[in-house]
């Protein structure tokens, strides 16, 4: 979701960019450190920004994009503007296992021999057999059908080849990287740490010296990340990441560098400014939930998006759903909200309007939970 709130921008060339609809040129954001945007093909989010830190013993990338020939075609010439080539990188960090970020570590890994490192908590994310999706199907088809998602739509996960194909190319890590850890950079002082919530072993990158964050997708000066209740985002998804925002906004840096969208200052202030909205969004769902029980299916299609629900495709409808999860566990451990189980669906109601057994089961009937 859009954010009203905009930080200052400090990255005038991508915002420009970002602006006339173009991919931002590579840039020497600080010397010895470089953005360098990948395609990120049928997304609205049209780039990731990878990073190389230049250091004593060769070059670390930061998030080397998608499996995708662009991609990679994309990361040699930006290698190549550095005066760098492939066979100079010395190590690979990833913020986190997502496609987008950790898809092209395979291919660099097998040009330059550098280590994959990552957080540990992400591996629950890659599959175990990377020819096989049926884990992620087992797990994902029956838990969108316990929100009360519609048929339809849990049966295009099962079907939706091209979306489960991005997961079974993924590179598994050679090492981890944990909170407070240095990254393998000679002669520079960058620590990981680790922020939870857009998945279990997000990391952000603090060059403590230089007073640079590098957030991954942890924050971002226009849209808010997504934080989701998956079956393998991890207990209290959302209540872990609104822990790390807090932390990560106290820290003291000039500059942030996101992996997408343009780089911003204003670190706290924005981090203030996604915790506010999240806020917002807890009171909507209450809101919602005034009017009596609902499985999360039903309220996602109620709750504000940036554009109308009609026009969401399914594979976005699954991760809104799975982020109003998110909300609607943290309502519940905070005591706001209680959740029970009708004809193999969730339902949810407020904890001060609590119905009486009788109408729950009138409310809930398994007819209309279908159709939610």
């Amino acid at each position: 979701m859009n954010d009203r709130v905009s930080p200052r921008v400090t990255g005038d060339a991508q915002y420009a960019a970002w602006q006339r609809r173009e991919t931002p040129p590579v840039e020497q954001v600080r010397p010895g450190l470089w953005s360098i945007p990948l395609p990120n093909p049928d997304s609205g989010i049209r780039y990731v920004l990878c990073y190389l830190v230049e250091h004593d013993d060769g070059v670390l990338v930061v998030d080397p994009g998608w499996n995708d020939e662009r991609s990679w075609v994309a990361l040699v010439g930006g290698l190549q503007r550095a005066g760098r080539t492939a066979a100079e990188v010395s190590g690979i960090v990833v913020t986190h296992a997502h496609p987008d970020h950790l898809g092209g570590a395979r291919r660099l890994r097998a040009e330059s021999g550098a280590p994959v490192l990552m957080h540990q908590a992400d591996q629950a994310l890659l599959p175990v057999d990377a020819g096989d999706p049926s884990a992620i199907l087992d797990r994902t088809g029956p838990w969108l059908a316990r929100q009360g998602c519609p048929p339809q739509l849990v049966t295009e996960f099962g079907t939706d080849t091209a979306e489960l194909a991005t997961y079974f190319h993924l590179s598994r890590p050679d090492g981890f990287l944990e909170d407070g850890d240095r990254l393998p950079l000679a002669g520079r002082d960058w620590i990981a740490i680790h922020t939870p919530g857009h998945t279990p072993g997000h990391l952000c990158l603090h060059a403590r010296d230089e007073r640079l964050l590098l957030t991954g997708d942890h924050l971002l000066p226009r849209i808010t990340p997504a934080v989701s209740a998956f079956p393998a985002s991890g207990p209290h998804p959302l209540a872990s990441y609104l822990r790390s925002l807090s932390r990560a906004g106290a820290l003291d840096v000039d500059e942030v560098l996101p992996a997408h969208e343009w780089r911003f200052a204003g670190l706290a202030e924005r981090s203030e400014a996604v915790a506010e909205h999240h806020a917002q969004r807890e009171e909507e769902v209450l809101a919602l939930l005034a009017d009596g029980p609902a499985p999360a299916a039903r309220l996602t299609e109620q709750l504000t998006w940036s554009r109308p629900w009609s026009d969401i495709r399914p594979s976005m409808r699954r991760m809104a759903v799975a982020e109003t999860v998110a909300h609607l566990q943290l309502l519940r451990d905070n005591g706001q909200l209680t959740v029970e189980q009708r004809d193999a669906v969730d339902i949810w109601q407020r904890a001060d309007l609590a119905a009486a057994p009788d109408e729950l089961a009138t409310t809930a009937g398994g007819d209309e939970l279908a159709g939610a």
